[in-house]
């Protein structure tokens, strides 16, 4: 039981309830819990606009709380959850104390939290150890992500916060705290220009690396496809999590691939297929 996935897409076509509720009939182990929602973020303003989503009213908590009892009577649990981003945008950091409650809410244990991509591992530091004692307090960890920024002049990504291996170790070694953790996002690793590559990372970040995001790419572009539909090789990446006996979930964030294929009306199909790509990574993990 090892499988989750992400439920933002689907959120947004049939509302988080019945999202949950897909994850499980779609033969899910757990859910990951999307929370963008809270805070509706306008990407070309760079501004934070109105929203009543209930995410980001005052019963967030009872909102919260709901989408944990559907999980658990449709027989899967929440693993983890993503915060809002991006971290960059003050009025967003305000939000994460209650991603991290909702987190807790919900009965996840893990909240995926971004660093600022331009800021310096001091400077992120700082962030997370304002963050730590309340997530503590709700029997939360935090993960950071590795990130990517884009260079037009080549046409391919380029350094951003934990994109390497020694920027993502530095970043978790600057808090040196057990409730501080990383997530690889395998998509990120795997971009032209900026990684260290998915595998190299994970040899690298050890007993650190406790969640994933695993979705597939052209090995250029940030694409959010499902894993082996295009140009990531899986099994050197599951060999490498064997290696380092990882004991996390294996959670998809393909949510282009719904975006982009799926709507109201089929995207619990969507789901499957989404389930049929996690079954696969999680043999190759078994057999590697």
């Amino acid at each position: 039981m090892r499988t989750s996935t992400q439920i933002e897409t689907a959120s947004v076509l049939v509302g988080e309830e019945k999202a949950v509720e897909y994850v499980a009939k779609a033969g899910f182990d757990a859910w990951d819990f999307s929370m963008f929602a809270m805070c509706d973020y306008d990407w070309r303003l760079g501004a934070v606009r109105p929203t009543t989503h209930p995410l980001a009213g005052e019963n967030y908590l009872a909102f919260a709380r709901k989408l944990k009892q559907i999980g658990l009577d449709n027989g899967i649990t929440c693993n983890q959850s993503h915060a809002p981003f991006p971290t960059s945008c003050p009025e967003i950091r305000s939000y994460f104390k209650r991603a991290i409650e909702c987190t807790a809410e919900a009965g996840g244990k893990i909240c995926i939290i971004h660093p600022d991509n331009d800021k310096s591992a001091a400077e992120n530091a700082e962030m997370y150890l304002e963050l730590l004692p309340f997530a503590k307090d709700c029997g939360v960890k935090i993960a950071t992500e590795n990130m990517w920024n884009w260079d037009d002049a080549k046409d391919e990504s380029c350094f951003a916060a934990c994109a390497t291996s020694e920027s993502f170790i530095e970043h978790i070694d600057a808090v040196n705290d057990p409730y501080l953790v990383a997530c690889l996002d395998i998509g990120h690793a795997e971009m032209r220009g900026s990684g260290s590559g998915a595998a190299n990372m994970i040899r690298a970040l050890g007993h650190r690396l406790q969640a994933l995001h695993i979705h597939d790419n052209d090995r250029w572009h940030d694409s959010h496809q499902i894993p082996f539909s295009m140009s990531i090789d899986f099994a050197p990446i599951a060999a490498a999590l064997k290696e380092i006996g990882y004991k996390g979930w294996f959670t998809l964030e393909a949510d282009y691939y719904l975006k982009e294929k799926f709507n109201a009306e089929n995207v619990f199909a969507g789901m499957k297929d989404l389930h049929t790509a996690a079954v696969r990574f999680e043999k190759l993990f078994d057999e590697a």
